[in-house]
């Protein structure tokens, strides 16, 4: 029996989803189908691929060393397509991109509606995650990411920076006891990330602060400057966000204000792809322009 290219397919997914029915999901087909498949490409291979556990399915020895091999044919059944495709002006398919939901819900949504403008066949996903996006599983093909990852094959290339204030809602000022200085912060309450939710050090805001105890806490970005327009408290806000919130004000803007970096983060093997190339072009450009044109509002 030969093996199949097929069968290769199922053991990406099971590889990257460590299981039977998560691999079924992505290539929509049942799990008992799955566990088939690869039993089929274990004995076209003559090697057990998978290690069985309660866990799912880990990797063995072969399978591991099979890895790298399955992904470099997967990159070029994609170039081969790609080429066969010939040459555009506009980009088509399917692209998906992970992001952390404050860029998701700022930022990518005019960029991207702007790419769409100028690229009609083209269907773009945006997966907004408090969380990082794991490429390797392919979740995303390309990423988003507020810090530069340093393990894995991946190309990482920094898009711009973007800055945060102090901001609280205009109806909290009027009433609040005064806030003239850092000092006085301990006087009011505070909205942030759920502390053992930070999923990225460079998240962390108010350990800057030495603040000690967040009074309301989300993991999701949008929900603390919703919480922040509710009048309730103070909190660290992208400058981006504030021309979404009219209500809020930034404060203490001498004191306290930091700077922050967008990376792009790819698998290494995509930079052989013409049309992840220009797309990842146009997103980083887009994504400058707009963190630009929004914190010039503000």
């Amino acid at each position: 029996m030969e093996p199949q290219w097929d069968d290769m397919k199922v053991f990406l997914a099971v590889a990257r989803e460590s299981s039977l029915s998560g691999a079924g999901r992505i290539l929509k087909m049942d799990p008992a189908t799955v566990g088939r498949r690869v039993a089929r490409f274990e004995q076209a291979l003559k090697t057990s691929l998978f290690v069985k556990s309660p866990q799912g399915y880990a990797l063995s020895a072969a399978g591991d060393r099979l890895l790298g091999h399955a992904e470099a044919a997967e990159l070029a059944m994609r170039a081969g397509e790609e080429a066969l495709s010939g040459p555009s002006d506009t980009l088509s398919g399917q692209i998906r991109i992970g992001a952390p939901d404050g860029c998701a819900n700022y930022i990518l949504p005019q960029v991207c509606a702007e790419i769409s403008r100028t690229n009609p066949d083209l269907d773009i996903q945006i997966v907004a995650l408090p969380r990082v996006i794991n490429l390797s599983r392919r979740e995303a093909d390309m990423a988003v990411t507020v810090s530069a990852p340093t393990a894995g094959k991946l190309l990482v290339q920094k898009i711009c920076d973007y800055h945060l204030h102090l901001a609280a809602s205009r109806y909290y000022l009027k009433d609040a006891p005064p806030i003239d200085k850092l000092e006085q912060l301990k006087d009011h309450k505070v909205i942030g990330y759920i502390p053992d939710m930070i999923f990225d050090r460079e998240l962390d805001y108010l350990n800057d602060l030495g603040v000690e105890r967040v009074h309301l806490a989300s993991n999701s970005v949008s929900v603390q400057i919703k919480m922040l327009a509710e009048g309730t408290a103070i909190g660290v806000v992208h400058d981006f966000a504030l021309p979404s919130h009219r209500p809020l004000r930034k404060i203490l803007k001498e004191e306290f204000h930091l700077a922050r970096g967008f990376y792009l983060v790819r698998h290494q093997g995509d930079q052989r792809s013409e049309r992840l190339n220009r797309f990842a072009d146009a997103l980083s450009k887009g994504i400058r322009e707009e963190v630009e044109r929004l914190e010039g509002l503000t």
